[in-house]
Formats: C-alpha cells, structure tokens, sequence
C-alpha cells in the first residue's frame, strides 16, 4: 500500500526536519517544497492529502503560495497546516486569511502533530 503524501514546504532546519521525522513516523511521506512560489505547482503536481507550511522566514511568500494553492480547483480541497514562532501571530493571522485550515506555534506543531493532522484531516 503507498504511504499517503505530505508536502512540507519550509526553509528552516528547526522544526522542519522534525516534522520530516514525525511525518514519516506516522506513516506519511514526507517531500520537501523550499522555495513557497513552487508550492501549488507542487501540489498539483505531486496530489498530496495535505500540506504543511513554514511561514518564516518569508510569511508574505508562504501566504501568497497557500493563497495560489486554495485558489486552484485542483488544489483548493487540500488542507494546509501552516506554522510559525509564537511570537509571530501576525502571520499565523495572515495564513488563515490565505486558506491554511490550521495554523500554530512551532512547538505545538512539533508537540501535537497527529492531533493537527486529524483535525486538518476530519470532514464533516
């Protein structure tokens, strides 16, 4: 059976690399985006279950490519978790208003990934 697809777009090491790690814990592969303007590319592309988005350190870039990506009928359904230091909640703020279905700390995203990924995952 194939493993379902994580796209991670992040340019930091910390947390991205443990998401990475976590990701394919539970089960997930995980594939790397680096640079956010490829990311809705990527995602039509690659058709992952869900995305992940490291809003630093271009939150402007990373907001811009979730906002491309819920604008695209061939993109729109798929959920983005987005994330970024606490003391960042602007862009946390920022990410909501482009799409993203969730967006958190970096300690909780690394904290409680799996309960992130139900609720980003759970259709009513």
């Amino acid at each position: 059976m194939t493993k379902p697809l994580a796209l991670l777009c992040y340019e930091r090491l910390l947390p991205g690399g443990q998401l990475v790690s976590r990701l394919e814990d539970l089960g997930y592969r995980a594939q790397a985006v680096t640079n956010p303007a490829t990311l809705a590319d990527q995602a039509e592309r690659e058709t992952p279950l869900l995305v992940l988005a490291d809003l630093e350190p271009r939150p402007d870039a990373v907001c811009a490519a979730i906002a491309r990506l819920k604008a695209n009928p061939a993109t729109a359904h798929i959920p983005v978790i987005a994330f970024a230091p606490a003391t960042n909640e602007p862009a946390q703020n920022a990410a909501r208003a482009a799409g993203a279905v969730l967006a958190v700390t970096d300690a909780a995203i690394v904290a409680h990934l799996n309960q992130f990924l139900e609720q980003a995952l759970h259709v009513d």
